[in-house]
């Protein structure tokens, strides 16, 4: 940076905390795809924000999809603006982030960690020769106390270099591969319904929260390394996720 101003800049921050608010108003209102949403000035008015500041914010909405402007009529939310209230299954988001967003305090219950090496399966899915050392990962979320969802996170030991009995496995792994340069932006996700492998429910006494609804990842970084493949079984009672569908 050579400290010289570049035009916007100052705004941009501005826009972008009123787009967050803009996407809590819609969600605590109620508001529903196709719905239209305040003018201009009302928005203004009632976030305290110079219309300038409500258009930039506007056009990020559209920007993402989530809003359509309509010229002469205003602007409304779109299919997809209203599944990013909810559980939209297109979006990348970790387990913490996703059960945070429905509301429920989340605690991470380690079950289990250890060093471990890929299998062909595993192998195949981060781009690994087989017997290449890998983390395995097995934990708990509960949300306000109760089993949300049960995650095997199998992460290449390469991006999280370092004794394991060093690191806080409680926290998010998405978060602690970001700290470690391997932002993740995508993944490959199937999900199917099925039981939770019995050798976790016996142990752990889940049998009862069956079919969860598994959601097994291939997690990529910005560049496309393959840093992390996560079966995450969501309790399918508790969770749903939501989808477009365009003819």
């Amino acid at each position: 940076m050579n400290g010289s101003k570049v035009p916007g800049t100052k705004k941009a921050p501005l826009a972008h905390r009123l787009k967050d608010d803009l996407l809590d108003m819609i969600a605590s209102e109620g508001i529903g795809p196709g719905d239209q949403l305040p003018t201009e000035p009302e928005l203004a008015d009632r976030f305290s924000a110079s219309r300038s500041t409500v258009r930039e914010a506007l056009k990020l909405l559209e920007q993402d999809g989530l809003v359509n402007a309509i010229q002469g009529r205003g602007r409304f939310l779109s299919a997809l603006g209203s599944m990013t209230i909810e559980r939209p299954v297109t979006i990348y988001e970790s387990i913490t982030e996703m059960l945070e967003g429905l509301g429920y305090a989340v605690t991470n219950v380690v079950l289990g960690v250890s060093e471990d090496v890929a299998d062909a399966h595993v192998a195949h899915e981060l781009g690994l020769e087989v017997g290449d050392p890998v983390i395995r990962l097995v934990r708990l979320r509960l949300g306000n106390d109760e089993p949300m969802v049960f995650s095997i996170n199998i992460i290449r030991r390469d991006s999280l270099p370092g004794p394991l009995e060093y690191r806080d496995w409680g926290v998010s792994v998405t978060g602690a591969l970001e700290g470690h340069g391997h932002s993740i932006v995508s993944s490959i996700a199937r999900i199917s319904a099925t039981n939770l492998p019995a050798e976790y429910a016996g142990k752990h006494e889940l049998q009862k929260y069956d079919p969860w609804l598994l959601v097994e990842e291939t997690c990529l970084t910005r560049d496309g390394q393959r840093v992390l493949y996560a079966l995450d079984y969501h309790r399918s009672s508790e969770i749903a996720f939501n989808v477009i569908r365009r003819r």
